[in-house]
């Protein structure tokens, strides 16, 4: 399979086509590029797994480009509905999956079986427009291979998947840079942080609550959300974590063949890689940097990269969330 590179509104066109007639496209959308397919297609969401080499117990995330679409996908009941709207009216579009009780349409392949579907309405305008002009919701995730570096530019997505996936759309950089939370509006429990912190929502939705993990990592096929509970986002390189700069000089004092990844005015206190992060208070530059950088350190071949903990609360969540995971072991 050749790989299409695809720009512009003829990118789009081409692009659209490719998904209405069942193949694999990425994409861009504010969080991270997807790899997309028509969710009502299930022989099209076989392709986003084995392109990805994604196991089948992980479900993935449907886009819709406006409310038809959505109720195409998922039901919202009435006891649901006004919490629904009050979210979506708020933050879609952009970076909030809900989930919902699927609709008899959607396969079971991309919710892993399971009665809840995972919908978004992505804000980027490339990922709008392809999903308005092929008329179909565009079942999606990050476009790399399962559990690594979540692409964010289109080379990105050819390191990974040149030759196993129909097309990608170069839309340019991703803006949010980490992938999209995720809600149980059922449960009021955020399943994975994101841009949308549990701060915002509160205030339009009212009291809810962060998973905490339990046994997922033992018990993948429990996985109640996209992103949960494993090792995920990682790269090649052993990647150690650190609390604040006299942690991470100490750590890299003792380590040969090293990446940094160095916020502005640190000093890593070693001659080593750098990564360029970002101011340490703006973790919106972090987020959005993060998989570059990680990818960047990955390429140049060092053993290990060692990277400063945001502190939590607000787009930290996140930003631990998938440092977390990228530097579990298994």
């Amino acid at each position: 399979m050749v790989t299409e590179r695809l720009e512009g509104g003829l990118g789009v066109l081409r692009a659209a086509e490719l998904l209405r007639r069942g193949g694999t496209v990425a994409f861009p959308t504010e969080t991270v590029y997807g790899l997309g397919a028509n969710a009502l297609d299930a022989e099209a969401v076989a392709r986003i797994f084995a392109a990805k080499e994604r196991p089948g117990w992980d479900p993935v995330i449907v886009h819709v480009s406006d409310r038809l679409m959505l109720e195409r996908v998922a039901v919202v009941s009435d006891e649901m509905a006004e919490r629904v709207e009050a979210l979506m009216a708020a933050f879609w579009p952009g970076p909030l999956t809900l989930l919902l009780p699927r609709s008899a349409a959607v396969p079971d392949s991309v919710t892993a079986g399971r009665p809840l579907v995972g919908v978004r309405m992505p804000s980027h305008p490339i990922a709008l427009e392809l999903i308005l002009t092929a008329q179909v919701p565009v079942a999606a995730p990050s476009a790399n291979r399962f559990g690594r570096i979540s692409p964010t530019t289109a080379a990105h997505v050819l390191g990974d998947l040149d030759g196993r996936i129909d097309a990608v759309l170069d839309g340019g950089p991703t803006q949010v840079g980490v992938e999209s939370t995720v809600l149980d509006v059922g449960q009021m429990m955020i399943y994975r942080p994101g841009a949308v912190t549990a701060e915002m929502i509160r205030a339009v939705a009212g009291e809810m609550r962060v998973f905490a993990g339990g046994d997922a990592v033992s018990k993948p096929e429990s996985l109640p959300s996209p992103g949960v509970g494993m090792r995920h986002y990682a790269p090649r390189a052993r990647l150690v974590l650190v609390s604040g700069e006299a942690a991470l000089q100490e750590v890299v004092a003792g380590l040969v063949d090293v990446g940094v990844m160095l916020p502005d005015g640190w000093n890593a206190g070693a001659a080593v890689r750098e990564f360029s992060w970002g101011a340490w208070d703006d973790p919106a530059v972090l987020a959005q940097r993060l998989f570059a950088g990680l990818r960047e350190l990955d390429e140049a071949g060092v053993a290990v990269i060692v990277c400063p903990v945001p502190e939590m609360g607000g787009l930290g969540d996140a930003l631990r969330d998938r440092l977390e995971k990228a530097a579990r072991v298994k």
